[in-house]
């Protein structure tokens, strides 16, 4: 995607052997990066959430696992490093795929290959995510496109969160579609959540919307039902950081309740997602581990002041308890259609299994 007519991935290698990354904890009010040179400095980028989205996690994870043995690539150092990944967002399914097939790339090499394979190792899971991104843009495309009428003034689609570029490699997840259709000419206008608590969507999504040049409204995460009730809303469309074999949806916290709201006013509600955020060992969504973040997320909100500076401020009372459970779970049965880059399915195993017959005996 483009940034001021500049192309950027998310995540990309240097000369020096170390990874450079948009720092997203900066965003929107600066487009700033950081270079990764250890596993270190992998492990905080994704606990601390410079990188976010469950592709990005896993593609980070990859290169942070290849950083790990630049000093050494024994057995027991891969071990270690993965456990150290693995810790630090336990929710997010392509985080162990990514770590996984890396370690399965470079076990039956010599020692002093494996660092240079698992660089490579990396760079192919970045590679088959933007391929990936770029076919769910186009099925999702092909949904939008399915709305539009001789008479359509503007298709109003609501998301929720941030899925578009800045959490994958490059394209997206829920946003992809939204680009092609506005670069195909389609009247595409996306209400945005603000994403509480810690504002993805006012800060990520409405940004990259912005500078794409997609026509955007952000609006409290509450306000969708209301929306959806006046007939503003044509489509709902959502990400995923982990989904059932089931078809059970996991994203940030706040899916379930517009997912209700779309099923209570016959809204359409998509999720996109690549086949790495497939957990194919896990058939209900009651089953996945809930992330919980830390109280601050929610007792304090980062902004910038009249005077240009970027601090945070409390708005919740000294004493008073949070609690801060990243993610909820939106069960099949109100999900209308799984957009992958392989097309469109119903949310059952039956329906992901047309799309992945390879895995139909998965259990």
């Amino acid at each position: 995607m483009k940034v001021a007519g500049a192309h950027y991935r998310t995540i990309w290698p240097l000369a020096s052997g170390a990874v450079r990354v948009i720092d997203q904890s900066r965003l929107p009010f600066e487009l700033v990066t950081v270079d990764l040179a250890t596993l270190e400095d992998a492990a905080h980028a994704i606990k601390a959430m410079l990188v976010r989205g469950a592709p990005l996690i896993g593609a980070t994870a990859a290169y942070g696992l290849a950083l790990a043995l630049r000093e050494d690539a024994s057995d027991r150092r891969i071990e270690e490093a993965a456990r150290v990944l693995q810790a630090t967002r336990p929710t997010a399914v392509n985080l162990a795929w990514a770590v996984t097939r890396v370690r399965r790339a470079i076990a039956p090499l010599d020692p002093r290959q494996r660092f240079e394979a698992a660089l490579r190792e990396a760079g192919d899971i970045c590679e088959a995510d933007v391929e990936q991104c770029r076919s769910i843009g186009l099925h999702g495309l092909e949904v939008i496109r399915g709305l539009a009428t001789p008479s359509t003034r503007r298709i109003n689609i609501l998301t929720h969160c941030n899925a578009g570029w800045l959490a994958c490699v490059d394209w997206g997840t829920a946003l992809a579609p939204i680009y092609m259709a506005h670069d195909a000419g389609l009247p595409v206008h996306v209400w945005v959540d603000e994403t509480r608590p810690r504002n993805q969507g006012a800060a990520l999504t409405a940004f990259e919307l912005g500078a794409h040049g997609v026509p955007h409204t952000v609006i409290v995460d509450n306000l969708g039902g209301l929306l959806m009730q006046r007939g503003e809303v044509d489509m709902v469309i959502v990400g995923s950081d982990r989904t059932t074999a089931g078809g059970d949806v996991c994203n940030k916290v706040g899916t379930y309740l517009k997912a209700l709201a779309a099923r209570d006013n016959t809204v359409p509600f998509y999720a996109a997602l690549p086949v790495s955020t497939i957990d194919w060992n896990l058939e209900l969504g009651r089953d996945v581990e809930i992330e919980e973040r830390p109280a601050a997320e929610v007792a304090e909100v980062v902004g910038r002041t009249a005077a240009g500076t970027v601090g945070s401020v409390r708005v919740v009372p000294e004493g008073s308890a949070v609690l801060n459970l990243a993610f909820d779970l939106t069960p099949a049965r109100l999900v209308t259609g799984i957009i992958t880059e392989r097309g469109v399915c119903a949310a059952s195993r039956e329906g992901l299994a047309s799309l992945y017959p390879e895995r139909r005996r998965a259990s």
